[in-house]
């Protein structure tokens, strides 16, 4: 039995999670914006508490995390899960918008982190399990602001892995393809207010009408997806990366492929320059 906390456990794939956890006996603090709104089945779990948490909220965070302390004593594993989506073409995106993004999904994980590691640290262990995405290794056309700050989480929870090793904690960043949760709701996503009738039928804009066309009609089952990240979480070593569904790993075999095709005519010219000419 371990001690999770999950921040975004309200819904979709943070609450499918907490689910799992509870069923496989763990202590689970369910960190959500209006925890009085959880379901029922995991508001009044005897394993469960419930948790008021915004994750742009620093002493919230703060408080949240000294209130999981205090009933569980300790925290064994993180889930970075609260995010949400931002969709339109760069040039519609202002840098409001941008930047709120951010707030969630990048400095929201940071300042979380920072809250949990000593408790971490002076137990010698943990795991830190980041909700990155599929658009966190390849960069998507109508989602780029998304997709930057999930490349972020990426970036930190590969550096965290490293930075971390010497304290038993490890960190892996979780890359889900698309699924049927409630993502692609008005509460979770937005839409830039912006909108250029130029980018009408082209791959940005493509990408903006099926999201707004496609909630609840995704390939990949949410419960599915989260009793295999608990049950990777739940083992003695995490992976750096862990794709979810066959989409994201469609789509890291066709980035990988991408990227040796470009890389290979160019191999022997990028690496002479690591040569200097000395007369």
């Amino acid at each position: 039995m371990s001690v999770w906390m999950i921040t975004g456990a309200g819904r979709g794939m943070g609450l499918e999670i907490a689910r799992v956890a509870l069923a496989g006996g763990e202590e689970v603090a369910l960190a959500a914006r209006r925890p009085s709104l959880l379901p029922d089945d995991v508001r009044t779990h005897p394993k469960a508490l419930p948790v008021a948490l915004d994750v742009t909220d620093e002493p919230q965070i703060t408080t949240a995390v000294h209130e999981v302390l205090d009933r569980f004593g300790t925290i064994d594993v993180l889930v970075n899960n609260a995010g949400r989506a931002l969709l339109g073409a760069l040039e519609e995106v202002t840098d409001a918008e941008a930047r709120a993004l951010f707030d969630v999904n990048v400095f929201g994980l940071i300042n979380t982190t920072r809250a949990v590691l000593p408790t971490m640290r002076a137990a010698g262990g943990g795991k830190l399990v980041h909700i990155g995405s599929r658009s966190g290794f390849e960069g998507e056309p109508g989602v780029s602001m998304y997709s930057a700050s999930k490349f972020a989480v990426a970036g930190i929870g590969e550096a965290l892995a490293a930075e971390l090793e010497p304290f038993g904690i490890q960190s892996m960043v979780v890359e889900p393809g698309v699924f049927r949760t409630d993502f692609l709701d008005a509460s979770s996503a937005q839409w830039a207010d912006n909108t250029i009738a130029a980018y009408d039928d082209t791959p940005a804009h493509i990408t903006v009408d099926w999201a707004g066309k496609a909630n609840h009609t995704q390939l990949g089952d949410p419960a599915k997806g989260a009793a295999f990240i608990h049950r990777i979480a739940s083992g003695d070593r995490l992976p750096l990366h862990l794709p979810v569904g066959q989409d994201a790993l469609d789509r890291r075999t066709v980035m990988n492929e991408r990227i040796e095709r470009d890389i290979a005519p160019l191999r022997d010219a990028s690496a002479a320059t690591a040569h200097a000419d000395i007369a």
